[in-house]
């Protein structure tokens, strides 16, 4: 016979610093025994990804400059969930035009992921796009975006890059490999608008 599971209450709660795309709080939580600990949290906005596979079984990646880590990075189109009340469905079209100049007319969701549970809410719901046209992209954007390159990449070789360590954006590597086991009858992708629990909230609401 097993117990009630702890529910892990706050305590108390404080600001540390709050920015543009992330906020940081403490929070001093109550552990199994009575201990009190603190845990520092980064709220995150949320993001989406897209994994744009065409007729050909080749998929779009982007070649982007992150600073934190020094370097270009092979990413798939993304962008943060930072328009008040925009359904994230409609954020993945927005920036699958603004970052690829690709519109799809067959979506669903691939992938939902939590990609640093240990100390931040982050989020991100990874769309499977097909269907897909080119259309006038933007002008290039400002800053890292005015400097992307972009690249069809067979679905086999974007594996062999994840595999490599050629790839190593976590919702590129959980992307592409998540596309190859739909296309080889692993899994089947889910509805488009089907429920995110984990999408974040405690960032937008700092904003209203």
């Amino acid at each position: 016979m097993t117990g009630l599971r702890h529910d892990f209450p706050v305590e108390s709660s404080c600001d540390v610093y709050t920015g543009r795309v992330m906020a940081l709080r403490a929070d001093r939580v109550v552990m199994p025994g009575g201990r009190v600990a603190t845990r520092e949290i980064l709220e995150h906005p949320g993001a989406v990804a897209i994994a744009a596979l065409d007729a050909s079984d080749r998929m779009m990646l982007i070649h982007q400059y992150r600073h934190p880590v020094r370097r270009r990075l092979w990413e798939l189109p993304a962008g943060l969930l930072d328009v008040a009340g925009e359904d994230p469905a409609a954020t993945a079209a927005r920036e699958l035009a603004e970052e690829a100049g690709l519109a799809a007319s067959d979506w669903s969701v691939l992938l939902d992921m939590v990609p640093s549970p240990g100390f931040s809410d982050e989020a991100v719901r990874i769309y499977l796009a097909r269907g897909l046209t080119e259309i006038d992209r933007p002008a290039a954007g400002q800053d890292e975006e005015a400097d992307l390159e972009l690249r069809w990449v067979p679905l086999a070789d974007a594996v062999a890059m994840v595999l490599t360590g050629v790839i190593v954006n976590a919702a590129a590597v959980a992307g592409v490999l998540a596309v190859q086991a739909v296309r080889g009858g692993a899994g089947s992708p889910r509805a488009a608008d089907v429920d995110w629990p984990d999408r974040p909230s405690r960032f937008a609401a700092r904003r209203r």
